[in-house]
């Protein structure tokens, strides 16, 4: 299931949006199949009830932590996006962390000889202020998601350059064409156009 859109702001948009490994549900979905083995085994090997309902029970308790696990591993959200880092876990109580993208000091990874082979790894984020180094649940391909974070960083870094830029004093020069613009679109009259002309040629 996707991250819904609706939590994100005005013009944020979603570069990744990842669950945990594949392997967080091996050693539950490995149990489930044993006790349902088992169970088949025993009701073909064993002409007793009392000896069936043992491995039924057993294959009903694993299928309960492959649902818990499951619905662990559906409900936990690391999203990437153009503004933040965003990570939620929790079926009935949540937890969540945001970090902007402009907090972010330093991602990096680690992985475990285990860990490459089935090409994953866990992720470790640097953030500025007393949150310092925190570590994230083990995904796959950690360095394809540690170039991705880097590049959302670089961009946003980009963003706000130019928002800066664009926030500088324009000058008389270009706040007489702006004038001059208004008034051809009829948004200032002819008087007020002379008026505020005249009071920016004082200026230059």
């Amino acid at each position: 299931m996707a991250f819904p859109k609706k939590y994100l702001n005005d013009g944020e948009e979603i570069i990744l949006d990842l669950r945990p490994h594949w392997f967080f549900l091996v050693g539950p979905g490995s149990a489930l199949a044993g006790s349902l083995v088992l169970a088949i085994w025993v009701s073909q090997a064993v002409d007793s009830d009392f000896a069936l309902f043992p491995a039924l029970a057993l294959a009903v308790v694993a299928l309960l932590f492959f649902l818990k696990r499951y619905a662990a591993w559906i409900t936990t959200d690391f999203v990437l996006t153009t503004d933040r880092l965003i990570f939620r876990k929790g079926v009935v109580s949540r937890q969540g962390k945001e970090i902007p993208l402009e907090r972010l000091n330093d991602v990096s990874y680690h992985q475990s000889l285990f860990q490459r082979l089935l090409g994953a790894g866990d992720l470790l984020v640097e953030s500025g202020g007393e949150r310092g180094q925190e570590q994230f649940g083990s995904f796959a391909h950690p360095q394809d998601t540690q170039n991705e974070i880097h590049r959302a960083i670089e961009a946003a870094a980009a963003r706000d350059a130019d928002r800066m830029a664009g926030r500088r004093e324009l000058s008389p020069l270009e706040q007489l064409e702006k004038l001059e613009e208004l008034r051809q679109r009829g948004v200032i009259t002819q008087a007020e156009f002379e008026l505020k002309k005249a009071t920016l040629l004082d200026r230059m």
